[in-house]
């Protein structure tokens, strides 16, 4: 994964727009802090500071100790109980601009946590092998193939390369709105989930990211967002006054990012904390 460097007034604006850039939050990235601002008379801050991130590498979750899991049996009932599915939804309407001042984000680094071994527990020596963004890409595939089934669906799975490091696996077919969920939330989960079956199914790292999409919907998603951002640009450029988007996810945020940088007169930071982080547009 190539690297992305970041200029900006302070070291946590500078991170902060690198993951927007990259799509990503904090646990998955990456930092090195190449400059510094310093300090000059009475307090003030001279010079920018410069960053660069890169997505870091996906490594295999640590083990920690299993809890005996009781299973609970369930009764079967009598017949297979019929329940309609969703249609496809359609892209909901694109976020909302408020004009709002600009914050400061606190830090948002977690804490790692360390599975500890007990007396009892024998250390094992795995060998680790890195897996290609071929073989990421074929696991994902695999795996919506399977819920599809067991969702009882009629999709057809495919994949499609990006760039070098980035493929999309896609869903298509038609009723396939219980894949999708409320604004999108049923096939975030499913991303995550992708990313627990890596872990499981390989150790070592993952080079490149493998992203999802059922039945067009994320494509459409940055489609009509990339539309309502440049609408929000041209207010900023004429009124000079900054406009703050609602909140929404980092690969949201990244298509509001890669529209404004495009665009002459207007740039963006980010504020706030996730969940609630959003894209400000402000006036060069």
């Amino acid at each position: 994964m190539e690297w992305v460097e970041i200029t900006s007034r302070t070291v946590e604006e500078a991170k902060d727009a690198a993951l927007d850039q990259l799509g990503v939050d904090t646990v998955d990235a990456e930092f090195e802090i190449l400059e510094e601002p310093s300090r000059g008379l009475f307090g003030k801050m001279k010079g920018q500071a410069r960053v660069r991130a890169r997505i870091a590498p996906t490594q295999p979750r640590p083990k920690v100790e299993r809890r005996d899991r009781r299973k609970k049996s369930s009764g079967s009932s009598g017949g297979r109980k019929q329940t309609q599915r969703p249609a496809t939804p359609a892209t909901e309407a694109p976020p909302v601009a408020e004009t709002v001042p600009t914050a400061k984000r606190p830090d948002r680094r977690r804490d790692s946590q360390k599975a500890t071994p007990t007396e009892k527990e024998t250390t094992t020596v795995t060998e680790t092998v890195d897996v290609d963004l071929v073989e990421h890409t074929r696991i994902v595939t695999e795996f919506l193939d399977g819920l599809v089934d067991a969702f009882d669906l009629e999709g057809r799975v495919e994949s499609v390369s990006i760039d070098e490091d980035t493929s999309e696996v896609r869903v298509e077919g038609r009723d396939l709105g219980i894949l999708v969920g409320p604004k999108g939330n049923t096939l975030s989960a499913i991303q995550e989930l992708s990313r627990t079956v890596i872990h499981r199914k390989v150790s070592g790292s993952a080079a490149g990211r493998v992203r999802l999409d059922v039945a067009g919907y994320r494509q459409r998603r940055r489609e009509a967002l990339a539309l309502f951002t440049g609408g929000v640009a041209e207010e900023v450029r004429a009124s000079g006054v900054q406009k703050a988007l609602e909140p929404m996810g980092s690969a949201d945020r990244k298509v509001v990012h890669d529209t404004v940088n495009d665009l002459d007169g207007v740039s963006t930071i980010s504020e706030g904390e996730e969940p609630r982080r959003r894209v400000v547009i402000i006036p060069s």
